[in-house]
């Protein structure tokens, strides 16, 4: 009888732990077949790559390697399967991909990208920055230094990186750019959290047009009744809203959930409790973002003035009017993670900040708008400003204390250096899960071609 106890226990336990562990499985399916399916569409349909390539680089990691892709070119469509999980992703002109969670496939596909979005030029006939001829100027950097820096970094993947695309600014010309054999000047890369700073540009041109303002507590209902209802945009854009949040992406948290298993990642992130008084703590948050882009949208009379907006208002006028700001499926953009845009774009939004909101003599940004945007979050130790990353704290000691940047989760890096007149843009996949790239060695040799 003893022995039958014993046996009967650990079959209750096995049977319990097999339980667990399938329940808990079951919770990440939709990441990891989420994460597959949306990425890959993007990949395919906005960036137009190589699927091979992309499996075997970008989605060449933990169980996401594991999963089967099929790809319907007929539709745009990606479809990923990993055990009993699946997850499909669609790709729609303007909106870029998006991956389906509880809205139906026909109403997202009913849903057609306004017109009116032709920036009247061609890029292919205008000067840089505008547009695409770029000046052969002499800028007194050390252009064959450079060129090394950016071939060894090409061809050896040097400095511990896998660089796509690689772009140097000087005084406002590109004097170095460089792209692996599959990229090229048209390919659109993936941001990351790049977007956020460019969440950050447009929350500037609302306020320069009187539609927003930053001090004032937002106004959203589901905050009215508790410490939230404090919460201004000054607040969220610092990361120091105060709302609970887990930025780990490397399970089921808080950031995996919103971009993978929400259809409304907005209202997913407003949702969160207070966990920390207002403007206390500092603490990353990607959904912090999104409320921002919710707030934005908020902004005007209809979604056609929403996404023309960004258009008009940004991309078209910095010389981007190819750039891809993708959606969620209520219509959101998601500003913490989806931009498609090409090297020479994020050039030119490091240009546009590094001329004080400045480009091609039409002044975007108000007025102060990248002194408040570099200014330190009080409780950030120096690390951060208004979704950008500053280098107060010297985190990156060779660079100097005034540069700051937009990162991105993969090794995506826009540095923008005032006082040395650079900006450095570095696309690829770098993650730190693979040691992450020693962009701090590479600063220091690009600083050193300076004559």
């Amino acid at each position: 009888m003893t022995r039958k106890r014993v046996v009967y226990g650990v079959l209750i336990i096995l049977g319990a732990a097999i339980i667990g562990v399938t329940v808990y499985l079951n919770s990440l399916l939709p990441i990891i077949t989420g994460y597959a399916a949306k990425n890959l569409c993007s990949d395919v349909f906005v960036s137009l790559r190589d699927p091979g390539n992309v499996e075997a680089i970008d989605l060449n990691f933990s169980f996401i390697k594991l999963t089967k892709n099929s790809i319907n070119y007929d539709e745009k469509s990606v479809t990923s399967h990993f055990l009993w999980g699946k997850s499909k992703a669609i790709y729609r002109a303007g909106f870029g991909v998006t991956l389906l969670r509880d809205i139906p496939e026909e109403k997202l596909r009913k849903t057609r990208y306004p017109s009116g979005i032709d920036p009247g030029y061609s890029q292919d006939t205008l000067k840089w920055p505008l547009g695409d001829i770029v000046p052969g100027k002499n800028t007194g950097i050390d252009t064959l230094k450079l060129n090394d820096i950016a071939k060894r970094l090409i061809t050896d993947n040097a400095y511990n990186g896998d660089v796509f695309a690689f772009i140097v600014i000087h005084k406002g010309i590109p004097v170095a750019e460089a792209y692996k054999p599959q990229f090229n000047q048209k390919t659109r890369f993936l941001s990351w959290s790049m977007a956020k700073s460019f969440i950050n540009a447009m929350v500037g041109i609302l306020v320069k047009q009187g539609k927003l303002d930053i001090m004032k507590p937002v106004g959203i209902d589901e905050w009215k009744n508790d410490e939230r209802s404090k919460i201004t945009l000054n607040n969220i854009m610092q990361m120091q809203s105060g709302l609970k949040w887990n930025e780990d992406y490397g399970n089921r948290s808080d950031v995996t959930l919103m971009l993978h298993c929400e259809s409304d990642m907005a209202h997913f992130a407003l949702d969160r409790p207070s966990a920390y008084p207002v403007g206390a703590h500092w603490y990353y948050s990607s959904g912090a973002t999104n409320i921002v882009s919710y707030l934005i949208r908020r902004q005007f009379s209809n979604d056609s003035s929403y996404y023309v907006f960004a258009n008009n208002q940004l991309f078209n006028k910095i010389g981007a009017p190819d750039a891809v700001f993708e959606v969620d499926p209520t219509g959101t953009r998601v500003g913490s993670s989806y931009l498609y845009a090409t090297a020479r774009d994020y050039a030119r939004f490091g240009l546009l900040f590094e001329n004080d909101g400045v480009f091609n003599g039409e002044r975007i940004l108000p007025e102060g708008w990248v002194k408040y945007s570099t200014s330190v979050a009080s409780a950030s130790n120096g690390l951060y400003g208004s979704f950008f990353w500053l280098n107060r704290g010297k985190s990156l000691p060779s660079a100097p204390e005034d540069m700051y940047a937009c990162d991105g989760h993969d090794g995506q890096h826009i540095y923008i250096l005032p006082t040395q007149q650079l900006v450095v843009v570095i696309l690829g996949y770098s993650p730190l899960s693979k040691g992450g790239m020693d962009t701090d060695g590479l600063l220091k040799d690009i600083l050193g071609t300076l004559k």
